[in-house]
């Protein structure tokens, strides 16, 4: 074996930084420093160091995977380069395969989440039960704990998987509220009222 190949391979860090990959490559959502350091059974500084080398390792340019921060976690995700094809071939039949039902209720929990079923049918003016667990099912919204008081509902809110599948870097890249076109009527009207009297 090359010694600098020797080097690598015997290197803690390194070694450390391939298992913490591994772990992301599993992993269903972001994971934080605290989370992969339990995972691991070691030191949060530690990790943090060979998550730096991952981030050099999988960068835009250097590879087709790129590591970022989102969410409260480390995930990866495509580089730009690549998002295009990858949408083409796994993620727009999601988009493709949401009814109209599933969409405002998408756009409900995006731009207020996380929001229970209760709060989605008030918006929405109708029952949102089903769309809501079609979401779920596919992976776009998830449980974001409960509403506080007994028996409180479930709130949601949406996954890395919605932001790839949207082509977000995060949900601060949504459109404006004002911004969205006269298609999206009155759910747009109603989003904006209870955006504007959350804020006050």
């Amino acid at each position: 074996m090359d010694s600098t190949l020797r080097l690598i391979a015997t290197n803690p860090v390194d070694h450390l930084a391939r298992t913490v990959e591994a772990l992301l490559v599993v992993a269903s959502a972001p994971l934080s420093v605290a989370e992969l350091a339990e995972a691991i059974e070691d030191d949060p500084e530690r990790v943090e160091t060979a998550l730096g080398l991952l981030r050099e390792r999988f960068s835009e340019r250097r590879s087709g995977i790129v590591l970022e921060k989102d969410a409260g976690g480390y995930a990866f995700r495509a580089s730009r380069e690549a998002s295009e094809a990858c949408a083409r071939l796994f993620e727009r039949p999601v988009e493709r395969g949401l009814s109209q039902a599933a969409l405002e209720t998408l756009a409900v929990v995006a731009y207020l989440g996380p929001c229970s079923r209760p709060e989605v049918a008030r918006i929405r003016g109708v029952a949102a039960d089903s769309a809501v667990a079609s979401l779920v099912e596919r992976g776009l919204i998830s449980e974001a704990g409960r509403e506080s008081g007994p028996g409180g509902a479930v709130r949601y809110r949406t996954t890395p998987l919605f932001e790839r599948v949207f082509g977000l870097e995060n949900l601060a890249a949504l459109p404006r509220l004002d911004d969205l076109g006269a298609s999206s009527g009155e759910l747009r009207d109603r989003l904006l009222e209870v955006s504007a009297a959350r804020a006050s």
